[in-house]
């Protein structure tokens, strides 16, 4: 993405570039970026892992699946945006950053940061649909619909954040170019401008108060009709099956916001004095999330587990039967009769098993609003 100034009349048209200085104070500053390291593999590797299981298996192909794949796309990609960068900055000490990749930088920051609210947002819609209208759920919930809420969601979210970073952008930068961060956030960079910033000031906080407090009070109040819906259910067994179906939703939600509201917080009140400890803490708070939203969803989804294990059987029997192929080739041994090849096994898990094994894979305890407990596949 491409961010032009107006440079005129300013020390830009020498040095258009930024410098970060986040760290200076901390003793184990390499520690932390090999900690930061950890996670972003982690990362890649849990969203992937969970991606592959997910395309691989078609009766995982439902509206569920197509949020939750959302989610692991914008994990990765939020951490790929902060974390890489910070190695040769803060470990090779080139801490310059051009105009052009520093407001790059800030757009795709913020913009999969927010994607990470709505993203959330968008798991707790389905969780309601699923729950409170168990019959009706094939209808409202389609596929398609599902992918157009989350194209449509991706457009709302570049809607809020180019506005705000391209008037950052073409604000006059001649006085310092130390930017207090370890990377181009929005706030620290057009601090620095030399020029009148209350309404880049204003309009910053109504974009977070948008984009983090709206998808928060929309997961509130769908909390706040499952709960009523499932509390009219007679069987208290049903009722904590019911809650078990948005227990792992919880918990992805709590440990992305609890962590940037009490971040936010300490900022604001300025709790913590040492900015690159806040830097620090403000960091963690936003790439663990990502790390952990693959391990939750895998540990607490009774369709993934299945689904992972049917897969590692399958590979040991394909690398029992390779292994019995080379021993027989090894001792000269041929045999008349056709060998038997993984690739001839059907594949568990992707389609090909009776329609009561997906049916079990698939299904989760669901309510309706007037009280009936029911099953319905997801």
């Amino acid at each position: 993405m491409n961010f032009s100034a107006d440079h005129s009349n300013t020390t830009n048209a020498i040095d258009d570039g930024f410098y970060l200085v986040a760290f200076r104070s901390l003793a184990n500053k390499n520690y932390f970026i090999l900690a930061l390291s950890t996670i972003y593999i982690i990362t890649l590797l849990g969203n992937i892992v969970l991606l592959a299981v997910v395309l691989m298996n078609s009766s995982l192909h439902n509206p569920k699946y197509l949020a939750v794949c959302n989610l692991a796309i914008v994990d990765i990609s939020m951490n790929s945006v902060i974390i890489p960068q910070m190695v040769p900055v803060f470990v090779f000490n080139q801490n310059r950053v051009s105009f052009g990749t520093c407001f790059s930088q800030m757009f795709f920051m913020h913009f999969f940061g927010d994607m990470e609210s709505f993203s959330l947002a968008l798991l707790a819609y389905d969780r309601l649909v699923a729950i409170c209208w168990p019959l009706r759920y094939p209808t409202i919930n389609t596929n398609l619909r599902m992918m157009l809420i989350i194209a449509g969601i991706w457009s709302l979210v570049f809607l809020l954040d180019i506005f705000p970073v391209t008037l950052a952008a073409r604000l006059p930068y001649c006085g310092s170019r130390e930017v207090r961060s370890c990377c181009c956030e929005h706030g620290p960079v057009y601090r620095l401008a030399c020029t009148d910033i209350s309404y880049n000031r204003k309009l910053a906080t109504t974009k977070t108060l948008v984009t983090l407090l709206g998808p928060l009070l929309f997961i509130i109040l769908t909390y706040v009709i499952v709960v009523v819906a499932v509390l009219r259910i007679a069987s208290i067994a049903q009722r904590l099956k019911a809650f078990h179906t948005c227990l792992n939703h919880l918990l992805l939600v709590l440990i992305y916001y609890i962590p940037v509201i009490l971040a936010y917080v300490l900022g604001n009140l300025r709790l913590v004095q040492n900015v690159d400890v806040f830097t620090a803490v403000l960091t963690v708070s936003v790439t663990l999330p990502p790390m952990l939203n693959p391990v939750i969803y895998s540990l607490k989804t009774d369709e993934l587990r299945d689904k992972d294990s049917r897969m590692n059987r399958k590979s040991d029997i394909t690398n029992f039967f390779l292994k019995k192929q080379k021993s027989g080739a090894d001792q000269g041994q041929t045999d008349p009769s056709p060998s038997v090849s993984c690739c001839s096994e059907p594949y568990v898990g992707g389609g090909q098993g009776s329609q009561e094994e997906k049916d079990n894979d698939t299904q989760e305890p669901s309510v309706s609003p007037a009280g009936q407990s029911s099953e319905q596949r997801q």
